[in-house]
């Protein structure tokens, strides 16, 4: 075959690889995102600050945003357009399951949509007073060693510093722990903590988190990450945050200077739907990148937020623009209070199946659930191997085609 008729050939996969995501391409411009909602977020913001009364100096503080978290009603009905009814359930449901929202993040919602994908995450919703689901899953309370530790593998282990968070997410995997009061680790307990890891040689990788890591002082972080970086057999040190989505304020250049003397510092962050990828959150983690420190996203299934094929793409999309890769997408936990955003496994899995090779494979995440009672996460794929054999195995490409491999 002559060069044009090969390049022929090209051409005209090229034409049913574009067709392939014209479902895509024809609705991508149509999902909500921080980027093209700008002004809109832009105006809300104004309007927030005018009820609350702040500067925007105030507005860039972390500080005054933790300490005006809107967690009254009354303020709320002044930000968005609630019903009475569904004040009445709110005032109801805080009695039992505490809330509270920092203004940036208020700043994202829809006033006049009560299921904007970013009010559904922040506000309670009647349905958190269903009691099906357990209160600790995950069985963290077997796996503690050492007060704030949660070990589940070999070779590393979570620090829970604290159960303070910027915004109380509905669907919180440790919602047991919020209380109605903000309470970090005691300075003892994690002097504790550090003692045990220093005892295990087998550890190599010990991830910060809470609650939010990022609502202790920069202080305290520098404590704990000097001292866990003096430890010989600790490799890496992760963080757990996100204040990213919920408070960028906090990333500021005398935190990304503490970061970024202890290097490997492994941030892993929590961003669900394509509008809270925002200008503010990129110029937080632009920061965090020139600190050194290395970014990804662990996503959770929700329904009503992401249970969509497009918004997930999009989603993951977006934050390797801003430089964030795409880690985890969490299949709901059995948390009491959350049963309204479960979604089924057949869902996940084919958002998994409309990931992989239709966009580019560091938009794709492992798809995850965790196990019960800390059996750990296991990962779910689409079944790409239809059968083995001794000399060849069957496979299933991303388009469907069956093929023989040799073995």
């Amino acid at each position: 075959m002559d060069k044009r008729g090969i390049r022929n050939i090209s051409l005209e996969r090229a034409e049913i690889l574009k067709s392939r995501i014209k479902d895509y391409s024809d609705k991508k411009e149509l999902i909500r995102t921080g980027f093209n909602r700008e002004d809109e977020i832009q105006e809300n913001k104004k309007r927030i600050m005018s009820i609350l009364g702040a500067t925007n100096k105030e507005w860039d503080d972390w500080k005054w945003q933790v300490n005006n978290r809107i967690s009254d009603i009354e303020i709320l009905k002044r930000i968005l357009n609630i019903s009475e009814e569904e004040s009445i359930q709110i005032k109801s449901i805080g009695k039992k399951y505490r809330w509270a929202i920092s203004p940036y993040y208020a700043s994202l919602m829809d006033s006049n949509d009560a299921n904007c994908p970013i009010r559904r995450q922040a506000i309670p919703s009647i349905e958190e007073m269903v009691e099906a689901g357990e209160k600790d899953p995950m069985g963290e309370e077997y796996t503690s060693p050492v007060e704030g530790i949660t070990r589940r593998y070999p070779d590393r282990l979570i620090i829970k510093v604290t159960n303070q968070c910027a915004m109380y997410c509905r669907h919180c995997q440790r919602r047991r722990c919020i209380g109605q009061q903000d309470l970090h680790l005691p300075q003892e307990d994690l002097k504790n903590c550090i003692e045990y890891i220093k005892s295990q040689k087998e550890l190599r990788d010990i991830l910060i988190t809470g609650g939010d890591a990022l609502l202790l002082s920069d202080k305290r972080l520098h404590w704990i990450l000097s001292e866990l970086h003096e430890i010989p057999h600790i490799e890496i040190i992760r963080i757990g945050s996100r204040t990213p989505v919920t408070m960028p304020q906090r990333i500021t250049d005398e935190l990304c200077s503490l970061l970024e003397k202890f290097p490997p510092i492994y941030f892993n962050t929590h961003f669900n739907h394509p509008i809270e990828v925002t200008k503010e959150a990129k110029e937080a983690t632009d920061k965090l990148c020139s600190a050194g420190v290395v970014l990804g996203n662990q996503a959770v299934l929700l329904k009503g937020i992401n249970d969509d094929a497009y918004i997930m793409k999009k989603l993951n999309q977006e934050l390797l623009k801003i430089r964030i890769k795409p880690y985890y997408i969490f299949h709901p936990k059995e948390v009491v209070g959350t049963g309204h955003f479960k979604v089924k496994v057949q869902k996940g899995m084919e958002i998994m199946e409309k990931l992989r090779g239709y966009t580019s494979g560091l938009a794709v995440p492992t798809y995850i659930i965790n196990a019960p009672k800390g059996k750990g996460k296991t990962p779910i794929l689409p079944n790409y191997i239809l059968s083995w054999g001794e000399e060849s195995i069957k496979l299933r490409t991303w388009e469907g085609e069956v093929v023989d491999y040799p073995n």
